[in-house]
């Protein structure tokens, strides 16, 4: 199975993915791991064409790992999904590899996202050095309606509970 971690930067789609893989033994591909493997420093950038380059590389990881393993869960992490062809792609690749698909969008309260942003950016905690309240805001104001079958997931809520949903959306 293909999952598609979807919503805007600071709704907790990488803390949901790494649960949902432990509790799955499943497969996280992050895009912001797979582009800082793939460019040196210098050559990372955070544009529509790059974002699109490494979405690919991770649907041919995806579809690697689904040929060695097709029972596997690869959830697929680090991209907003917020154009509805970045979702089409996903969902074409599952298509041609016959594998089943679930989309979980991750929402919370923006005094929520902002604060999850603010945190890590001072730790130093997200691989992405674009991430801000100010792309968290651009991502917002252009986001497309999700229009595939999709399962909402409060983060606000207990990890432990969004995780169970999670689960659930997954059977």
């Amino acid at each position: 199975m293909i999952v598609l971690m979807a919503g805007l930067p600071g709704t907790g789609k990488s803390a949901l993915a790494r649960a949902l893989a432990s509790r799955l033994g499943g497969s996280v591909l992050d895009k912001d791991q797979i582009r800082l493997a793939l460019f040196s420093p210098a050559g990372v950038e955070y544009s529509t064409a790059q974002d699109d380059f490494v979405m690919q590389v991770m649907l041919e990881a995806a579809a690697w790992i689904l040929r060695k393993d097709p029972a596997r869960v690869v959830i697929l992490d680090g991209r907003t999904f917020s154009r509805t062809y970045q979702i089409d792609r996903v969902l074409d690749a599952a298509a041609k590899l016959r594998q089943p698909w679930r989309i979980l969008e991750c929402v919370c309260a923006e005094e929520t996202a902002r604060s999850r942003i603010q945190s890590q950016s001072q730790a130093g905690e997200h691989l992405a050095a674009n991430r801000s309240v100010e792309l968290y805001l651009e991502v917002k104001a252009h986001f497309q309606l999700i229009v595939h079958t999709k399962t909402v997931v409060d983060t606000d809520s207990p990890l432990a509970e969004c995780v169970n949903q999670a689960l659930n959306a997954l059977v």
